[in-house]
C-alpha cells in the first residue's frame, strides 16, 4: 500500500500529541496549591477550588511519563515529577495504605474509600513512571498496592475484584465508581482497568503471583465478562458472575480488544496470545454495530474517549488481520475528532449530540476529562505506525 497515509497519520498525531500536552501544562497547573486544578471548563478556565479527583492525577502522572518515554521532553519530566510528588504526598494514606479517590482543593482528604478501579490507575501510573525514574519509591508503592488490591479486594471463592471498600479496607454498602454505575459487587470496566495495571506492572516487575494475576484476570474475560453469544463485554456482576446488567459499552468494547491482547502479549503466553488476537477481531466488530457513517463511535452521543479508543482498535485490528479496512476505520475516526472534537490547538471537548452541537456544561479537565485515552492514543499509533 501507499505509505504516504499513513506518514501523514503519524505526523498529524505527533503534531496532536504536542498539543494536547502543552494544553495541560499551561491550564492545569495549580501553582497556589500544588498539583493540578480539579476542574477546567470548556473555555479554558480553571475552578481553583474544585475536588482533585485520584482518577485524574495518576492519568495526568501515566499520560506524561508515557510521552517522555516516546520522545524525552524535558517540560514533560517535570509534570510527571509534580504528580508523583503530589500523589505520593496528598492521596498516599501513610496510616491505612493505598490511595484516597478525592482530595478537597488544599489537599485534605475528601473521599477516603479505597476504589479499586483509582488504585489500578495508581499501579498503571507507577509502572510507567518507573520506566522514566527508576524511581524505588515508585517501585515499592506499586507492589504494595497490588498486596493490597489482592489482599482486600480480590475475591478467592469466585476470582475477580470488589470494586471498593472502606478506608480501612473494610466492606462497604455502596460500591458504585459514579452516580450512573449500577451498585453491584463486580464490573467489567474496574477488571477491565485492573489487567491494564497488572500489565504494565508485569512490564517492569515480572513476578510469579503478577502473573498468576494477570492470567485469572485473562479467564475472567474469556468465561464471564464477554459475552459469547455476541462478543460485547458485559458490564455489572453479582459476586458470583450473575450477569446485572443487559446494556453494551461500545467504546469499552474496541478498548478492551486492544488491551486484552496486550496482556496476553506481554506475558509471553502464545496460546493465550493468539486466543486474544482473535477475541480482539470479535470485539473490535462487535463495537462497529455502534460505527456511523461520519466516522464517529456513537452511542447516545459521541464522547471525546470512545473516538480515541476507536483509532487505537481499529489500527490493531489492521495489524491483527491486514483487512485494509480496519486502517481506513482507524483513520475515518481521527477525521471524526478533528471535525467534530478537538480544539484548535488543546484539549479536546467532551462530546458532541447527533447534531454536532457541543455538550454543554462538560469539562476540559476534570474528575473523568484528562489526558489519558487521547494521548495514549496518539502515542499508541505513533509507536506502531514508526514499527
Amino acid at each position: 500500500m501507499d505509505p504516504a497515509p499513513l506518514a501523514t497519520f503519524k505526523a498529524e498525531l505527533i503534531t496532536e500529541l504536542s498539543d494536547i500536552l502543552n494544553w495541560w501544562m499551561t491550564h492545569t497547573v495549580d501553582e497556589e496549591h500544588g498539583g493540578f486544578y480539579g476542574k477546567v471548563d470548556n473555555d479554558n478556565i480553571a475552578n481553583p477550588q474544585a475536588e482533585k479527583g485520584l482518577v485524574l492525577n495518576a492519568r495526568i502522572l501515566y499520560t506524561f511519563s508515557s510521552a517522555y518515554l516516546l520522545n524525552s521532553k524535558k517540560a514533560y519530566l517535570a509534570i510527571a515529577h509534580r504528580a508523583f510528588d503530589y500523589l505520593t504526598t496528598y492521596f498516599l494514606d501513610s496510616e491505612y495504605g493505598g490511595f484516597y479517590w478525592a482530595v478537597d482543593f488544599t489537599g485534605k482528604p475528601s473521599a477516603s474509600r479505597k476504589q479499586v478501579y483509582g488504585q489500578a490507575f495508581v499501579i498503571y501510573a507507577l509502572a510507567e513512571y518507573i520506566k522514566i525514574a527508576s524511581n524505588e519509591k515508585a517501585l515499592a508503592l506499586a507492589k504494595i498496592t497490588f498486596e493490597l488490591l489482592e489482599q482486600y479486594s480480590f475475591d478467592p471463592v469466585n476470582t475477580g475484584y470488589i470494586e471498593a471498600l472502606s478506608r480501612t479496607w473494610g466492606a462497604l454498602e455502596d460500591l458504585r465508581l459514579s452516580d450512573k454505575d449500577r451498585n453491584e459487587k463486580k464490573s467489567m470496566n474496574t477488571h477491565l482497568h485492573v489487567i491494564e495495571a497488572y500489565t504494565n506492572l508485569y512490564s517492569i516487575w515480572p513476578d510469579d503471583k503478577l502473573k498468576k494475576a494477570i492470567k485469572r484476570l485473562l479467564s475472567n474475560f474469556k468465561n464471564h465478562i464477554i459475552d459469547k453469544s455476541n462478543c460485547h463485554l458485559q458490564l455489572f456482576f453479582a459476586e458470583n458472575w450473575e450477569v446485572r446488567s443487559n446494556t453494551f459499552s461500545f467504546g469499552h468494547d474496541i478498548e478492551a480488544a486492544w488491551l486484552l491482547q496486550e496482556s496476553a502479549t506481554v506475558l509471553k503466553d502464545e496460546e493465550e496470545t493468539e486466543t486474544f488476537q482473535k477475541l480482539a477481531l470479535q470485539l473490535t466488530r462487535a463495537a462497529t454495530k455502534s460505527l456511523a457513517e461520519d466516522g464517529g463511535l456513537w452511542e447516545e452521543e459521541a464522547h471525546w474517549w470512545p473516538q480515541a479508543e476507536a483509532m487505537v482498535g481499529f489500527l490493531n485490528a489492521w495489524q491483527n488481520s491486514a483487512d485494509i479496512r480496519y486502517l481506513q476505520q482507524s483513520v475515518q475516526s481521527w477525521s471524526f475528532i478533528k471535525r467534530h472534537l478537538k480544539n484548535d490547538k488543546g484539549e479536546w471537548h467532551w462530546g458532541v449530540h447527533r447534531d454536532y452541537t457541543l455538550m454543554a456544561g462538560q469539562d476540559k479537565a476534570g474528575f473523568w476529562k484528562c489526558p489519558y485515552h487521547n494521548g495514549r492514543a496518539c502515542i499508541e499509533i505513533i509507536k506502531r505506525l514508526s514499527a
